[in-house]
């Protein structure tokens, strides 16, 4: 990790170039080398501000910290910078998961736009929601659902004592899905 240190407005000092190298190198271990860091250290009047550029293959990280003490500058920097770090890297291993994640197809699309149903990929749940089913008759729940914006609506029928999702169609009318066993 190349790093570089600048002083603004401050005497330059060698305990405080240790001090930095020393907590960048928690920051290390998330990044893929050649790793390069630059930073700054400043003083405008009591504050003491912390800002470093960091570029490492393909993922660039930044961060800016002031406080009235430059070591807890450098401190909560580097915790952000850590997180950051910890993040990207997270992303990074989810894409790989999922085959590339912003890729184009051969059509110049994103890969989940022009996917159809044989492609070889896997389908993720993106989102999950617990809906409480209330209680009704067939037609509380048509009158409810044509009072509302939504495009389903899912009870439980009164009369069959089962789970139900009514939804609007296409053509302006409505459907039924009745859950059995």
């Amino acid at each position: 990790m190349q790093i570089k240190i600048s002083f603004r407005h401050t005497e330059p000092s060698d305990p405080l170039k240790f001090y930095v190298e020393d907590k960048l190198t928690r920051v290390k271990k998330y990044l893929e080398e050649p790793i390069e860091a630059h930073v700054v250290l400043r003083v405008e009047k009591f504050r003491h501000i912390a800002e470093v550029s960091i570029d490492a293959s393909g993922c660039r990280l930044n961060g800016a910290e002031e406080t009235d003490d430059m070591y807890s500058s450098i401190d909560l920097l580097v915790d952000s910078l850590e997180a950051q770090a910890a993040r990207k890297g997270k992303e990074k291993v989810n894409r790989r998961k999922s085959g590339g994640g912003g890729q184009k197809d051969s059509a110049g699309l994103p890969e989940a736009a022009g996917r159809s149903p044989h492609d070889d990929k896997e389908l993720r749940v993106i989102r999950a929601e617990q809906v409480y089913a209330k209680p009704m008759h067939l037609d509380e729940a048509v009158m409810e659902l044509n009072l509302s914006n939504g495009e389903f609506m899912l009870f439980t029928n009164r009369s069959t004592n089962r789970v139900n999702v009514l939804y609007k169609r296409k053509d302006g009318n409505l459907g039924l899905i009745e859950a059995v066993g």
